[in-house]
Formats: structure tokens, C-alpha cells, sequence
């Protein structure tokens, strides 16, 4: 019986485990693996293969049973995943369901989740920019948070790696604050953008429109076609999943890749319940797992643990991860673990119309979006009564207007030449909110899920300093707008609660110092050296950029350093 214990424990042994399949989990995962180490992927929902498992991708909107749109009864019992954009019939099945995997709000927050292979890396809205040391330094020049204990220079050469393998279209626009990177031809602006783009550059300095930077392949290289990947066709079906991996995911890039190693193992159905932290060896030696349909568990073992849940998830795997060393969770000696969570301000929106160039139209569709503005408020001095400040997207349409007055012929023939509306323009805000203590997640002390973990309280809400951004951007906007001759201009506030940005980070902070942070500069817990978090629970702040580049570039730095540390047994 011994021998056929200790067999067992070898098929369960590996030289890496990462928990997640997501946008971090797969860089994880590909980087482990192409460095030689027998690695362990656990995804706690189910396969989803590439093509194979995209059922919705070439359907026609006639093919849906409900056109599109998600039933009242499933809205009604899932107010909070109801309540985010691509939540339609064509991705529905991506989404975990509120009912699905129920949490505790102490103050209203919408958590929207993926358990897929893949996880949010099919759902995720594709923008992607660099931060600047504007960024790694905002904490330490402003006061808040702590210091990052990496500055711009020690990310940029993976912020490079990561954007030629994953594919980024964009222009090289000289912005300080915003750098330039490894780029694909750029998706043009329209007229109208390109015209506002005008504007902005005669009316002020230091305030760019640009070309929104995108994951996608405008034009692969070759990189991109070993990947198996395809150039991308402007469908703008995304979230249904891509046939021609033209845009970057998991599923088509980083995990078809990590595969073709050979060093890869896949668990999917699988639960991490929590990380086992040996206290006579000073370190994490595994992790305890459970099939989320048998609910048995199983343990499994290895030499370095990446813990890439996506960010509330991180926080409660890690919360849940005690023993007699770590009774607050595994690395919590700080007592920080779970607090200053920070997310993006997504509530404000603007639109407008122009009157201008009625002899055109869009031809086709742009995956980007069309324009980004990059953050143009506090950037060299603060000039305002709130901290930091907010990028914004803005874009511009035509629709199609027929009459519908008449009866008989005279209606059909209205019908049959319809109009095209003025230009609508608008513009989104995303603003950076800033990380409190009283921002925090924790595990509720008395209700279990069905996998027998405590459910997840989250308390976390806006603040003065946001609102006062709010303001700030109708302010501004407004002004712009006016400006550039846009007329008929409407703000509206959707008083949305935190989470819907999907852009949620913090809890499991980087910092110089463990009494005040939970990660060090390589991503390693200060505490348990051989466990690495590279998701958006590391983020100690949220710059006003989109994060999942971060993200990536920040899991292939975490991985070389892991590999290179195992490899001077530093932590064998």
C-alpha cells in the first residue's frame, strides 16, 4: 500500500501549478512550460477548445432563439451579471450566473466571472496600453497606497515581449504618459474622430486623440500564424469566441502553445479550496483541490504555485489558505490581505451630434472602437481638487432613418429609401479610483458555497475623489465638445456599481515593505517565497489604463524570475 501511495503522489507531482486559465493563468502556463517545467493547469469551470467549443460564433441574429436577448426570468435571477454588455444569447454561456456561484455585497458591487478555459480572455473588451512611470510612480508622488516597488523601465522589455506574441494594433504616437509599443498597423479613425482629433490639438496641449490600441491582428506576422491564429475579419462577434483567433485569448494563443510543449497538464472542474503551506519546510508544497461535480478532493503538489484566479478569487483562495503559520490567510502577516481593493470609475458617459460631413458614412466595422484619449488631468502637477484622473474612449456613427408615415406605396417607398441620421459621437470615461483600506473583500464567518468554501463578502464603493472626477469629465468633455461645433449634448451618470468596469485589482498589493504589502517586486508573496500572484489582485494601483496588458507582461517577468530562482534552487 505504501508504494502504491507514493505512485500516486509522483502522478500528482509537477515541477509548477497555476491555478486559473484566464489572460494572466495563460501566460503563466506558457511561459513555465516553454522553460521546461512540467506544469499544472486547474481551472475551476469547464474546457472550452479553441473553435471547437465557440457554438454561437457564425450564427445568424434569426438563429437565436430570443434575437439576441437574454429572458426576463434569467435577468430577474441574475441581477448582476444581467447588468454587463456582452451578457447577451450569444455569450451567455461564458458567464457565470449569480446563482451559480452566489457572494455577500455589503455594499453593492457587480462581480462578473467567467469559469472557462480561458475565463474572461474571451469576453474581455480587447483594449490594451501600456502605464508609464507616471503610473508606477502616482502612489509615491501623490500619497496614497504605497510605492510600487518597480518602476516603468523594469516592465518594459516584457510589455514588448508579450505585445508581439499576443498581437496589438496601434499607432506609435509620441504621448509621454501613454508609451509607444510593439505595434500592428492601426484601425483608422472615421472623419469625425480624425476631425475631433483636430480639435483637440488646436484647442489645447498636452490632450491627444488617438487611435485605440487593440488586440488585434490587423495584419498577422508569423508569430501569429504559428499560434495558428488568423488575421482578423471585423466582425465584431468577439465574445462569442473567435474562429480566426484575430483577436488574443487564451484558448487560441497562449494555452494551444503551452500544449504543443508537451509539459502541460490540464484539471478543469476543479476548485482550488487552498494552497497547503508546509510549516516545517517555510513554504507552499501544494494544493488542495476539489472536483466541482463529486466534490472529492485531491491534492496536488509542486515546487512553485502562480496564482492567476482573477482577482477576487485570488483574494478568497488566499484567505482560505491557512494553517498554524498563516491563520489570516497564506503571506497575511500584514493583516492587508483582502483590503485596498481599487477598480475603474466607469459611471459618466457624454454624446453628442455633428452636423458636418453629411456626404459620408462608415464603411465597415473597427474592433477598436475608434478613438482613445489618454489621461490629460493631474499628469505633470496637480491641477485639481481630486488625485489622479481618467482616459476616455470616443467614437462616432450614422444610423439609418426611414419615415415610417404613409400607407400603401407611399409607406413602402418611404421605407425603401431610408436617411441617415446627423453624426452621434460619445465618449466613456474611465477613471481612476483610489485604494482604501475600506475597500476590502473578506470571507463571511457563516455561509458556505456548494464546494464547501465560505462565500465572499466584498465592500467596496465610490468616494468623494470620485465623484468629484465625475464632475471633472462632463466638465471638460463639454467643453470640448463645444468646441469641436457638437451640438444637442446630453451627459448621463449610470450610477453603476463598482465591478461592472470588470476591472477590479488590489487585495494582494506589490510593495517594498511586508508589513504594508503582500508582494514584492517579482510578484512573490514576502512571506512564502515559492508562490507567485500575477493576476489584478497584485495591482497596488490602477493608473487610468486598461490593466490586462499589465497583467500579461507582469506573468512573464514572474515566470522568468521562478524559473531562473528554481534553477539556483532558491526555491527547491
Amino acid at each position: 500500500m505504501a508504494n502504491l501511495n507514493i505512485d500516486s503522489i509522483k502522478t500528482q507531482t509537477f515541477d509548477a501549478i497555476v491555478i486559473g486559465s484566464g489572460m494572466s493563468g495563460g501566460w503563466a502556463a506558457k511561459e513555465l512550460t516553454g522553460k521546461g517545467l512540467k506544469t499544472l493547469m486547474i481551472e475551476r469551470g469547464r474546457d472550452v477548445k479553441h473553435i471547437k467549443d465557440y457554438p454561437t460564433t457564425n450564427k445568424y441574429p434569426w438563429e437565436f432563439e430570443h434575437r439576441g436577448e437574454i429572458p426576463l426570468d434569467i435577468r430577474e435571477a441574475n441581477p448582476s451579471v444581467s447588468r454587463c454588455y456582452a451578457f447577451r444569447e450569444d455569450a451567455e454561456h461564458f458567464f457565470v450566473k449569480d446563482t451559480d456561484h452566489p457572494y455577500v455585497q455589503t455594499k453593492p458591487f457587480d462581480w462578473i466571472r467567467g469559469y472557462q478555459v480561458g475565463g474572461k480572455s474571451l469576453l474581455w473588451a480587447r483594449q490594451t496600453q501600456r502605464w508609464s512611470d507616471f503610473d508606477f510612480e502616482g502612489p509615491a508622488r501623490d500619497g496614497f497606497a504605497v510605492d510600487w516597488p518597480i518602476r516603468y523601465k523594469d516592465i518594459a522589455p516584457w510589455y514588448s515581449y508579450v505585445e508581439k506574441f499576443a498581437g496589438i494594433s496601434g499607432n506609435r504616437d509620441g504621448i509621454d504618459n501613454l508609451p509607444d509599443g510593439e505595434f500592428l498597423p492601426a484601425y483608422p479613425l472615421s472623419c469625425v474622430e480624425d476631425y475631433f482629433k483636430k480639435q483637440v490639438n488646436a484647442n489645447y496641449k498636452n490632450r491627444h486623440v488617438i487611435s485605440a490600441r487593440c488586440a488585434h491582428l490587423s495584419k498577422p506576422n508569423k508569430i501569429h500564424y504559428d499560434q495558428g491564429r488568423g488575421q482578423c475579419q471585423n466582425r465584431v462577434l468577439c465574445q462569442r469566441g473567435c474562429p480566426f483567433g484575430g483577436y488574443f485569448s487564451a484558448n487560441s494563443s497562449t494555452i494551444p502553445w503551452a500544449e504543443k510543449s508537451g509539459n502541460l497538464t490540464m484539471r478543469t472542474n476543479a476548485v482550488v479550496q487552498a494552497i497547503i503551506y508546509d510549516e516545517q519546510k517555510g513554504k507552499a508544497t501544494g494544493v488542495r483541490v476539489i472536483d466541482a461535480h463529486t466534490k472529492e478532493t485531491t491534492e496536488y503538489y509542486a515546487k512553485i504555485i502562480f496564482v492567476n484566479a482573477a482577482a477576487i478569487n485570488t483574494n478568497l483562495l488566499l484567505l482560505n489558505s491557512t494553517s498554524n503559520r498563516f491563520p489570516n490567510g497564506l503571506g497575511n502577516d500584514s493583516g492587508l490581505l483582502g483590503k485596498y481593493v481599487a477598480f475603474h470609475n466607469y459611471r459618466a458617459r457624454i454624446n453628442a451630434e455633428y452636423d458636418g460631413f453629411k456626404d459620408l458614412t462608415i464603411d465597415g466595422r473597427n474592433p477598436a472602437g475608434g478613438g482613445y484619449m489618454p489621461r490629460f488631468r493631474n499628469v505633470y502637477k496637480q491641477e485639481t481638487d481630486f488625485l489622479r484622473g481618467y482616459a476616455a474612449g470616443f467614437g462616432s456613427y450614422r444610423s439609418s432613418i426611414a419615415d415610417s408615415k404613409g400607407v400603401g406605396s407611399s409607406f413602402k417607398e418611404n421605407m425603401l429609401h431610408p436617411q441617415l441620421s446627423p453624426w452621434k459621437v460619445g465618449s466613456h470615461m474611465m477613471g481612476e479610483t483610489i485604494p482604501k483600506e475600506t475597500n476590502f473583500v473578506r470571507l463571511d464567518k457563516n455561509r458556505k458555497d456548494d464546494w464547501g468554501m465560505p462565500l465572499l463578502d466584498i465592500s467596496i464603493a465610490y468616494d468623494d475623489n470620485d465623484e468629484k472626477m465625475v464632475k471633472d469629465f462632463f466638465e471638460q468633455f463639454t467643453e470640448m465638445y463645444t468646441k469641436a461645433g457638437f451640438t444637442n449634448i446630453k451627459i448621463s451618470d449610470s450610477h453603476q456599481a463598482p465591478g461592472l468596469d470588470i476591472h477590479e485589482m488590489g487585495g494582494v498589493r506589490m510593495g517594498k515593505d511586508p508589513k504594508t504589502s503582500l508582494l514584492n517586486k517579482w510578484n512573490q508573496l514576502h512571506e512564502c517565497k515559492n508562490v507567485f500572484v500575477t493576476d489584478g489582485a497584485c495591482m497596488t494601483s490602477t493608473s487610468s489604463q486598461n490593466p490586462s496588458l499589465t497583467y500579461m507582461a507582469l506573468t512573464a517577468r514572474a515566470a522568468d524570475y521562478a524559473v531562473d530562482q528554481l534553477n539556483r534552487k532558491e526555491l527547491a
